[in-house]
């Protein structure tokens, strides 16, 4: 009997881009646009400057660039950078169950390979399609197990997205792919010890992984070999993260239906730079407050069920989540989330910014934020939200997001997300070259050389 990944491989290495449904492919679409924006975004962080001058110095010049500043680096660098400068905002998109970002490294690695070599839009939309389809299988094994552990999915299950993405646009044989599976396991990381501090390796996480994708079937297509049953093996990735035996590992999610059912629509648009679970909190807040006119100075208490998974994520330790250290602290907070929301009126591109962590309003609100486990709540399948507000004199409001907007049970228009791009690339394009790189990216299967269209994310740049 065939091994995970060598069912993986040999699905992989059929499929063609005429297998797709359409939806997927005005998706991925779209979840390119969208991390093309995030990673415009990304330059004007402390942390995007940070890893970019470190890319430079240990990848120098190559034939791929980094988005939106042209800096020339090798196809592993370039993976590198664009995927990490595209979480620096934890703007990027989610697959709900398993918890995994699994655009961001995809996008990264297949516009590295694209201007590594000549391929066409149909070769990109394909092998992000399969990158985000297997990211978001291999995360649906044992969903909420890893980050109660410590571990971040995107640093362990897009490895092997962007993998196979990588093997297929390198055009390995089935066999060569499944070894590329194995060398990729062991590059699969992703300890979320920043997240006590506050400190900033999570956003590295997507760039390893698309990094790594691409280390990977470069070994396997010259010969390296790795081990076909690195998913279900005595030593493969669910035994030694998910020691304890007693949980339950669906192992069926990963081959079932594969073609047919697409896991990857059930991942989410982010609306707000925060961790997902977070988003129909804020939403449900931000209704409040809108409909009833709601002046922060006067709230006194803000309660909010949750289910049981996302306590560790985002609630506790309640002394962090209320004083957020940094801005990539306060994205993984509900307390300070909502009440920054809920002073401000809005959290867009220019949230967590120093002076909002300290403003003392935002605090007294965040130290009023209360949670309580609803064992009614769903599981990660379903991100679901209620808030009630209650003020100093007394009143109530109470509402409920039942389906995180963005998700496929409560979509954001094309509209929405093209806006969300504008807002991202605002500092670094023109409204013009934005319109350009918009319509080059929402009619890419009809690019013969992809990688031309890094020249539209250039300041007046235009593709060849």
């Amino acid at each position: 009997m065939p091994s995970y990944s060598q069912g993986l491989s040999e699905w992989v290495a059929a499929l063609r881009y005429e297998d797709l449904p359409p939806a997927v492919v005005e998706h991925t679409r779209l979840r390119v646009l969208d991390v093309f924006g995030l990673v415009l975004a990304g330059h004007g962080t402390a942390f995007g400057r940070s890893v970019r001058e470190a890319v430079l110095a240990l990848n120098p010049a190559g034939p791929c660039r980094i988005l939106g500043s042209g800096d020339r680096t090798s196809p592993g660098g370039a993976a590198l950078a664009n995927g990490a400068l595209s979480q620096a905002l934890e703007f990027d998109d989610t697959h709900n169950e398993s918890i995994v970002h699994m655009s961001s490294p995809a996008v990264a690695a297949a516009f590295a390979l694209a201007e590594a070599g000549k391929l066409s839009g149909r070769d990109l939309i394909t092998a992000i399609a399969i990158g985000n389809e297997i990211s978001c299988r291999i995360g649906s094994v044992a969903p909420g197990q890893f980050h109660r552990r410590g571990f971040h999915p995107t640093g362990l299950f897009a490895t092997f997205g962007a993998t196979f993405l990588a093997a297929k646009l390198l055009a390995l044989t089935a066999a060569q792919m499944t070894n590329a599976a194995g060398i990729a396991g062991s590059f699969a990381s992703g300890l979320l010890e920043c997240w006590v501090d506050g400190t900033q390796s999570k956003f590295l996480h997507p760039g390893w992984a698309a990094q790594s994708g691409i280390t990977a079937a470069t070994m396997a297509r010259a010969g390296t070999t790795g081990p076909a049953t690195i998913l279900e093996g005595r030593f493969g990735l669910f035994a030694s993260h998910l020691q304890d035996t007693a949980v339950t590992r669906d192992y069926g999610r990963i081959a079932d239906g594969l073609g047919q059912h697409w896991e990857s629509e059930r991942a989410s648009f982010k609306p707000f730079p925060a961790a997902h679970v977070i988003h129909p909190y804020l939403d449900a807040a931000l209704r409040l407050r809108a409909e009833h006119e709601i002046d922060p100075r006067e709230i006194e208490r803000v309660a909010c069920p949750v289910a049981a998974y996302i306590v560790g994520i985002v609630c506790e330790p309640v002394a962090e989540k209320r004083r957020p250290r940094s801005d990539s602290h306060g994205r993984v907070s509900l307390q300070y989330s909502l009440a920054e929301a809920l002073v401000r009126g809005r959290l867009g591109k220019d949230a967590y910014q120093p002076e909002f962590l300290r403003d003392p309003e935002i605090l007294r609100i965040a130290d009023r934020v209360e949670f309580r486990v609803d064992p009614d709540f769903p599981g990660p399948e379903r991100f679901k939200g209620a808030v009630e507000i209650t003020l100093r004199d007394g009143r109530r409001f109470a509402t409920v997001e039942e389906n995180n907007r963005g998700s496929a049970a409560n979509p954001m228009p094309a509209a929405d997300i093209i806006a969300k791009f504008e807002e991202n690339a605002a500092e670094l394009l023109a409204p013009d070259a934005r319109r350009r790189l918009v319509d080059a990216v929402l009619a890419l299967e009809g690019a013969g050389d992809a990688g031309a269209i890094v020249d539209l994310t250039l300041a007046g740049g235009r593709a060849c």
